[in-house]
């Protein structure tokens, strides 16, 4: 992103130095970008935006095979940031056009401040930035470009026009055609019509100096004696009746700054405040930053402020699991009710489930994953595998009890001979999502952390099953100690 005045040739002549500096990075093979809009405008930017698109070389071509992407994309951004004029959001395409369908913005967090004026919306976005800045995690923040577009401003003289006898139009109408153009006929060349505009030169229009000199039309009335003195002293010599007058003496004629974008959500003026996240999950970067900005802003009375992006997304996720969750180990309860036949055996086997989640949390933190969506769906996913492995020592040691073997005895052969068993189940699950959990292609954000909470969720799950079932076993039938259940007088 550039500066709004940036035209087309400057903007490529900027464009090929980011490309060269992108191209000197060992893991880089292609770059190309996208300036402004297409031809079919699906995606509308001016000349000072474009997309560059990075691709790298196969994993096996880079210098070091084992160097994560993350530190390929802090190498880019670095050499980035030492070109002048530019700023820059790195993001992936797909996760990108996802972003702009939910908020319409390409971040993953966005804070839409809504309200009326836009020089206030700007200031208390600005605000918003220095606080989102602060947050551990936040990448590429900034406020969206809502200023800063360079605009021929002429401001008539209401007093000075009244004394020559002209009115707004007569000089907005000779502004319009010298600058905007004004269609005075029409071109035909066999079967073909075009337009045929009248207007100045594109090196005059872009002169201040000489528009200033642009002529007004006087009305046929004759001025007034002082107004004629004052057309003499423009014009030099003798008062006499002109029939022009230039624009320098009826308006002020300068380039400012202006809005570069007037940007309305549900009827409100709205400024959004951006930044992606990165080495952490969103939920947690949220709800931090929404305790700072809260803290530390205070928006006046008609001025509010909401919350976007991909996060609007983990929401409706988050929404979802709070249901799928509960209804899922619900049916692995009544499954195991209806295997027992007992609530106190389904219980036991049960508690395999908060055993698993220990590992799973620990691998993720071990591994430096933050909980995501995906990390969720693993835990649903090892809940299964662990009660199967409780399952499987529980029906065996009932079964020894069912043919008269004392409680003890039942509890120390059922371990070991159901060792086997749950080991294998374990490493058959476990061993299954390695590639998985050590994956660094396409789709890797999603495979590691389902990989990582299964297999760390599976190893603790075994540990303890092995160890600690057993002994809940025995304390869930204490009282039955001495007593054989399946033997006879």
């Amino acid at each position: 992103m550039r500066i709004p005045s940036t035209s087309l040739s400057q903007a490529i002549v900027m464009q090929n130095d980011v490309e060269k500096a992108f191209k000197s990075i060992p893991e880089v093979e292609v770059v190309f970008a996208k300036i402004g809009t297409a031809e079919i405008a699906s995606d509308p930017m001016p000349p000072s935006v474009a997309d560059v698109f990075v691709i790298l070389k196969p994993r096996t071509d880079w210098p070091d095979p084992r160097k994560p992407k993350a530190s390929v994309v802090a190498e880019l951004e670095r050499v980035a940031k030492m070109l002048l004029g530019n700023n820059y959001e790195f993001t992936q395409p797909i996760q990108m056009r996802f972003n702009e369908l939910i908020a319409g913005v390409r971040s993953d967090v966005a804070v839409k401040l809504f309200g009326d004026d836009l020089d206030t919306l700007v200031a208390y976005a600005t605000d918003v930035l220095q606080v989102l800045q602060t947050v551990p995690g936040a990448a590429d923040p900034k406020v969206e470009q809502v200023k800063g577009l360079p605009i021929l401003t002429v401001d008539v003289d209401r007093a000075a026009i009244s004394r020559y006898g002209l009115n707004m139009a007569d000089v907005q109408e000779v502004v319009e055609v010298a600058i905007g153009g004004k269609s005075v006929g029409q071109v035909y060349e066999g079967d073909r019509r075009f337009e045929l505009v009248v207007r100045l030169p594109e090196e005059v229009r872009r002169d201040v100096e000489a528009l200033e000199f642009l002529p007004i039309p006087l009305p046929e009335r004759e001025p007034s004696q002082q107004t004629a003195m004052q057309l003499s002293s423009i014009r030099g010599g003798a008062p006499s009746r002109p029939a022009y007058v230039p624009l320098g003496a009826v308006a002020s004629v300068n380039v400012a700054e202006g809005p570069n974008q007037v940007t309305r959500e549900n009827g409100k003026r709205r400024v959004v405040v951006q930044a992606n996240v990165r080495g952490r999950d969103i939920g947690s970067f949220v709800a931090e930053a929404q305790k700072r900005i809260d803290r530390d802003i205070k928006l006046p009375p008609g001025y509010w402020l909401t919350w976007g992006g991909q996060f609007e997304n983990l929401i409706a996720a988050r929404e979802r699991l709070t249901i799928v969750v509960p209804v899922a180990l619900l049916l692995i309860f009544l499954l195991l009710f209806a295997t027992f036949n007992s609530v106190k055996h389904s219980v036991l086997v049960f508690t395999g489930v908060p055993l698993a989640l220990t590992g799973g949390i620990l691998a993720l933190w071990i591994r430096g994953i933050p909980l995501s969506i995906s990390a969720a769906v693993g835990f649903i996913a090892l809940s299964g595998v662990a009660v199967l492995n409780g399952l499987v020592m529980i029906t065996f040691i009932n079964s020894l009890r069912d043919e008269g073997v004392r409680l003890d005895e039942a509890i120390s052969r059922g371990a070991l001979t159901r060792l086997r068993p749950v080991l294998m189940t374990a490493l058959v699950a476990s061993l299954g999502f390695v590639p998985m959990a050590i994956a660094t292609g396409s789709g890797a954000e999603v495979q590691r952390p389902l990989a990582t909470v299964v297999i760390g969720g599976i190893l603790s799950s075994t540990l303890l099953t092995l160890v600690v079932l057993p002994a809940l076993y025995r304390l869930f039938h204490k009282e039955h100690t001495d007593e054989v259940v399946g033997a006879t007088d």
